[in-house]
């Protein structure tokens, strides 16, 4: 037989097989494997192969010893371990065929339970209730189980003792079933915590709906490390978890307290349509169908729509869905989203920032004076604070200058938008110049590095839409006609309110249509605002899933929605 190898620095023990090429890296392993064989050894790979001195197999000897009484111990403790596992099985199997002639009925003779759900039990301590909901958390633990009942207004710490947790229903309880709970609700002792500050000490409680174990477990088709892809397929079990479901309270919150500012602004709510033949931010963007045989589309925007309610309604607000035709795949954009816009008559571009600044910030205020809400905010953003007023204003122009100051650069691109880059393909940076449109990347580093809300303002006209109104020629740079535009930024977000004063004066309008190449046939609605008492007036969109995720510090707006559609996800 050939002689077996140790080579003590290249050899391994885990996956070495004893010969020249695959050695072995000690002598004591060698000896275990193969204890009649002969061996040679070698210190490293540029010593050269020996037999062992005496006094080294002796030595291996011992170590060989070793190793088989380890090997003999793990062999024990293997046998032990899985004749306990075997016991516990047996046990687990006893106790649970002896489950199934346990038959909970409910005690007539106690008092009878008041329904309700978990977010109003506060009132109820010490009398017994019924409430129902899923299963969120589960702990066995000593013949007591534990177990957290979610029921969307909130959360319940439920005690099952005795022979309530000895039925065939409490052994196999899953996380996410339905159940419904009876028993006495109980303030927590001092010094121990639970939701509420209260928990149900249970005498009766009923499966209703089983979820399954095993492979098909709830958190075997979702948990924390789930890929983004699975988690967008199963956004409809992501809404379970406690952060997707406080955004979307949060969201809730959010929604009302700006209807309530807006109403105490004078605004009255309308519901502009979805199906329209008008485009409003450019024909690129629009998504387009079949309407019976006619072109039709779905809408960017209804400014268009609330404008025309300012003679008979006065000043208006919707919120609506908006639907985006772009083929963009950032953290900030949707191809539906959650717009909130307004519209006001008789006001100038200064009242319409003041109107903005004040919707945001009295909004807000609401929130945090509201304990659930502030709550909420806590929970998800810790840190938010409420946003100092006055909000600093900037002109684009002087937004140019600040971008060049501070070394803010964007790619170059040639006539038809394709960004030019150098030998080793990298883009070619270049400063910004009056007349670009300032990319979204440096907008928001010059927000995050002011750290405050900007009115970003004065757009140049060929960057903006056709209907907003023109800033007199002196205010504008040479050769450069500005509008009376406005963007606000927020940090760590970036645009969350665009708007503008409107175009007041009928000519002025048809000249915009036909410089924009706009058949103004389909617009002869919103054409007859001007003809039939036209008034200066001005408004604005906000994006309901951004300020969301400014508010509750998401990283992505997709988190800020129910169901996220964005390029290639419409489902679920």
């Amino acid at each position: 037989m050939a002689p077996i190898h140790v080579d003590e620095s290249a050899g391994s023990d885990e996956t070495g097989k004893g010969t020249p090429e695959q050695p072995y890296q000690t002598l004591a392993f060698a000896l275990y494997s193969h204890p009649d064989e002969k061996f040679l050894i070698r210190k490293d790979a540029a010593g050269t192969y020996e037999e062992p001195t005496q006094s080294a197999l002796k030595k291996a000897k011992k170590g060989a010893d070793g190793i088989e009484k380890k090997r003999k111990k793990a062999e024990e403790l293997a046998e032990r371990e899985a004749k306990e596992r075997a016991e516990a099985r047996e046990r687990k199997e006893k106790r649970l065929e002896e489950s199934k002639k346990i038959v909970l009925q409910e005690d007539p003779s106690l008092p009878a339970a008041i329904k309700s759900k978990i977010g109003n039990l506060t009132p109820l301590r010490s009398k017994r209730v019924r409430t129902s909901g899923w299963v969120h958390r589960l702990r066995d633990q000593k013949e007591i189980i534990f177990v957290v009942l979610r029921d969307g207004t909130g959360y319940l710490q439920c005690v099952l003792s005795g022979q309530v947790a000895q039925t065939y229903e409490a052994l196999t309880l899953t996380l996410e079933s339905t159940i419904e709970v009876v028993g006495t609700l109980k303030q927590v002792p001092e010094g121990q915590t639970a939701p509420g500050g209260h928990e149900l000490v249970v005498d009766y409680w009923r499966v209703l709906g089983a979820s399954p174990g095993g492979e098909d477990a709830f958190t075997n088709r979702l948990n924390e490390k789930s890929d983004p892809s699975i988690q967008a397929d199963l956004r409809h079990l992501v809404l379970r978890g406690e952060t997707a479901s406080a955004v979307l309270k949060l969201r809730a919150a959010l929604l009302n307290s700006f209807r309530q500012t807006l109403i105490e602004h004078d605004l009255l709510e309308v519901t502009p349509p979805c199906l329209v033949q008008t485009q409003v931010e450019g024909g690129a963007t629009l998504f387009k169908l079949d309407y019976y045989g006619q072109p039709a589309f779905l809408t960017q925007s209804s400014q268009l729509y609330l404008e025309t309610c300012l003679p008979s309604l006065g000043d208006v607000f919707c919120v609506q869905e908006s639907f985006r035709a772009e083929n963009s795949h950032t953290r900030r954009h949707l191809s539906e989203y959650t717009h909130l816009e307004a519209e006001l008559a008789f006001i100038d571009f200064k009242d319409l920032m003041d109107h903005i600044e004040a919707v945001i910030c009295e909004t807000v205020d609401k929130l945090l004076q509201s304990p659930a809400s502030a709550a909420l905010i806590k929970q998800l953003n810790p840190n938010f604070t409420a946003p100092e007023r006055p909000f600093l204003r900037l002109s684009y122009v002087d937004a140019i200058k600040w971008l060049n100051e501070h070394d803010i650069k964007h790619e170059a691109e040639d006539a038809q938008g394709n960004v030019i880059k150098d030998e080793q393909g990298n883009p070619v940076m270049v400063e910004h110049k009056v007349g670009d449109d300032i990319a979204e990347a440096a907008e928001r580093r010059m927000t995050d590095i002011l750290g405050r809300p900007v009115f970003l303002y004065g757009f140049p006209a060929e960057l903006k839409a056709f209907y907003m109104k023109k800033m007199p020629k002196s205010e504008g740079a040479e050769g450069h006609v500005f509008t009376e535009s406005c963007d606000l930024l927020m940090p760590g977000v970036g645009e969350i309110v665009g708007g503008s004063m409107r175009i007041a004066d009928e000519e002025e309008l048809l000249a915009a249509y036909k410089r924009e190449g706009i058949d103004p046939a389909p617009y002869y609605w919103f054409t007859d605002q001007r003809k039939y008492g036209t008034c200066e007036h001005g408004g604005y969109g906000l994006g309901v899933e951004r300020f969301l995720a400014w508010l509750a510090k998401r990283y992505t707006v997709r988190e800020c929605s129910l169901y996220p559609r964005w390029p290639g996800r419409a489902t679920p």
